[in-house]
């Protein structure tokens, strides 16, 4: 549970396309199909690299592809392509079903072709939340319960009329999971604070890193601020990679 509330948030010091950011990325997979063993599902994290999604899993009564989504809280701008729910639906490999698992904090909250897509090609996009909520409710009810209640989630999707309108989709969405009663109404609710708890925390970490990057800057000697700049900007790799390119002989070829 720990890990669902967290995991979304990828950490500050971790640097773009660095090789921390792509482990991360995995664990989170790692993460989801922990939580999907835990309601019942076979599940299985695919080691392929390229076209096909990251988790599998098979339940009793249905079967769906998965992905997991990570993003760091300083980014501000969400492009649709990064949901990946086209490539979700193509991924599905025969199966009926798509899961996009995503950080609450980072979903459009009025409007997204986002939604639109989810509903017309059966991707269902929850958040880390949505699985805490079933974990608990495996145990304290019973995975078959879980399981059907993401089944629920599922065809609830790909009965909704498309619409970019986040409202109708995330009411359709919870009251899908929340159909069983009080029982988990009651874990719905303390997961929503726990939510809420873990953004801030994740923020007060963030916070603190980048405010000590910020003086470690302002530390810099001017020669050593100046190296700074230039391995960021990648300078000396993409200098070699000019000088490599030469007439390759093509045109010559008749």
């Amino acid at each position: 549970l720990g890990h669902l509330r967290l995991c979304g948030a990828i950490p500050e010091r971790y640097g773009h396309d660095s090789s921390e950011e792509k482990l991360y990325s995995k664990y989170t997979d790692i993460v989801i199909h922990a939580a999907f063993v835990a309601i019942g599902c076979t599940s299985l994290v695919l080691r392929e690299r390229a076209d096909v999604a990251d988790v599998e899993c098979v339940c009793s009564d249905f079967s769906f592809v998965a992905d997991a989504k990570a993003f760091r809280l300083s980014r501000t701008a969400k492009n649709q392509k990064d949901f990946k729910i086209q490539a979700m639906d193509n991924w599905k490999r025969g199966k009926p079903f798509a899961l996009v698992v995503c950080p609450v904090y980072q979903l459009p909250v009025r409007t997204s072709q986002i939604y639109q897509q989810a509903a017309a090609r059966s991707v269902c996009i929850c958040t880390y939340t949505h699985l805490a909520v079933l974990v608990r409710y495996a145990v304290a009810v019973g995975q078959r319960h879980a399981a059907m209640r993401l089944h629920d989630m599922f065809r609830a999707v790909e009965a909704m009329h498309p619409s970019k309108d986040a409202t109708a989709y995330w009411q359709t969405v919870n009251r899908s999971l929340l159909s069983d009663g009080e029982d988990i109404a009651g874990i719905w609710r303390e997961e929503k604070m726990a939510a809420t708890e873990s953004i801030q925390q994740a923020a007060e970490e963030a916070l603190q890193f980048l405010a000590a990057e910020r003086e470690r800057i302002m530390r810099l000697s001017r020669e050593d601020a100046i190296q700074e700049v230039i391995r960021g900007r990648n300078l000396d790799n993409r200098m070699r990679a000019v000088r490599t390119v030469a007439d390759n002989g093509l045109l010559e070829l008749g």
